[in-house]
């Protein structure tokens, strides 16, 4: 059978048999729908997880590897932004069986390798911890890559949301949804000047996005553009169809010669 799509939800249920295998790659882009500030919309992280994964996917595709792209989780956990309104959340717990239950799933095809592609920083702990679960419980081979934020010249390292790279990078895939004239900064000085608790440093805290500002914003946006924005997404691609070749023969007790 021949087939040229690359998108799971495309396959009728004999096609899951025929097109699937073992060394298959199944790539679930993960999102959020949350507040990001006054200048993007709520689908921001769900916009810029299926368009990095569907790029990936077709590029992977186009250089040989095995890969397919399942339908993205757009309701994940995002309780940090509950004080503003629009933000839908999961619990934790709720979050963690959904991935539980996708890994049961997952398993009863004849596909072992998933590789999950976040873009809300707010999964990337629950993520980490459900990907040795579904290794574990569904000897799956599991992988998982959020991509650091990347700070921009003015966010003091801070950068973390609804910022520089953020806005670039809606600029670039989705510029219909980006109200620049609206862009704040609200960079988080008072965290940024501390030695020793802060985001980066020896001792992390517990945080809501309204903690820094009542825009729910943690950066500055102000100099966000489509360059830059096409720059960082073309970098974040890049590497995640270069590791396609590792996770497609992932084997972490392979003996090298």
């Amino acid at each position: 059978m021949t087939t040229t799509t690359r998108r799971y939800g495309d396959l009728t249920t004999s096609e899951v048999g025929e097109v699937l295998t073992r060394d298959s790659v199944l790539i679930l882009p993960t999102g959020a729908m949350e507040p990001h500030g006054p200048h993007l919309p709520l689908s921001t992280d769900l916009v810029m997880a299926e368009a990095i994964a569907s790029a990936v996917v077709d590029r992977g595709a186009d250089a040989g590897h095995d890969v397919w792209l399942l339908p993205p989780l757009a309701y994940t956990k995002s309780d940090e932004h509950a004080r503003l309104p629009g933000t839908m959340w999961l619990r934790a717990t709720t979050l963690w069986e959904t991935f539980v239950d996708l890994g049961s799933a997952i398993a009863s095809t004849p596909a072992r390798r998933l590789l999950i592609i976040n873009a809300h920083g707010g999964n990337s702990a629950l993520i980490e911890v459900a990907a040795r679960e579904l290794r574990r419980r569904f000897d799956l081979q599991t992988f998982f890559s959020s991509g650091p934020p990347t700070p921009g010249p003015t966010e003091r390292g801070l950068g973390i949301h609804a910022g520089w790279a953020e806005t670039s990078m809606m600029l670039h895939v989705r510029p219909d949804l980006v109200q620049m004239d609206k862009a704040v900064a609200a960079v988080p000085h008072a965290v940024a000047d501390n030695i020793h608790v802060g985001f980066g440093t020896a001792i992390k805290f517990g945080w809501l996005s309204t903690d820094f500002d009542e825009s729910g914003v943690v950066g500055d946006p102000t100099d966000a553009s489509a360059e830059i924005g096409a720059e960082l997404f073309e970098r974040r691609v890049d590497e995640l169809v270069a590791g396609l070749a590792e996770v497609a023969v992932f084997d972490p007790g392979r003996v090298h010669a």
